[in-house]
């Protein structure tokens, strides 16, 4: 009986064969995690395409209100009033966000599931477009306050509906809320 050698050396495989049958399988997990990869990198892209268009039209379309609405308040204005460009800016940053909130919404698929959600969205995007011109350039401080208190309700009823879905996207509706509370005070300032 022989014993093996401690000096024994093991030869290289044949070219066309791997060098370890696990090494085939490394080089295939190795293609598929690569395949993997480039799919979620494909997904991120669409995804942050997706949230940029989100984010976009809301703040085109209050870009558009804020053209319309103008830069002068009545000079029967509180003595506590921000300048216009204020508001304005705080309108579009809070169209921004609730784009933000939409688009969270929107990912996780609650515009199809909540039917409710969508009309809610768009009812919101018109009151809030309309509210500054109707102020500002046109000076109907009634109708303005009316917008402004069916925009509360409504942005209300769009954070219970997005909570059933994403409670972070709600969370976001609330310092919309909070902003148009104050533009509630502000307009029944000027009543």
């Amino acid at each position: 009986m022989a014993m093996a050698s401690p000096a024994l050396k093991h030869r290289p495989p044949p070219k066309d064969e791997p060098a370890d049958a696990d090494a085939g399988d490394d080089a295939a997990a190795t293609s598929s995690s690569k395949s993997r990869k480039d799919q979620k990198l494909a997904m991120a892209k669409r995804g942050l395409r997706s949230l940029a268009v989100a984010v976009a039209i809301p703040a085109a379309a209050t870009v558009a209100s804020i053209s319309l609405a103008g830069a002068t308040l009545s000079p029967a204005k509180p003595s506590w009033t921000p300048p216009v460009w204020a508001f304005h800016m705080g309108s579009l940053f809070m169209s921004s966000l609730l784009g933000l909130s939409a688009w969270l919404v929107w990912a996780d698929g609650g515009f199809h599931g909540r039917s409710e959600a969508l009309p809610l969205y768009l009812a919101e995007l018109v009151m809030a477009l309309a509210w500054a011109p109707l102020l500002f350039s046109a000076g109907f401080t009634r109708p303005a306050m009316a917008v402004c208190m069916a925009h509360f309700v409504v942005l209300f009823l769009l954070s219970q509906s997005f909570r059933h879905v994403n409670p972070i996207a709600a969370d976001l509706i609330k310092p919309y809320l909070a902003w148009v509370s104050f533009l509630a005070v502000f307009n029944y300032k000027l009543l």
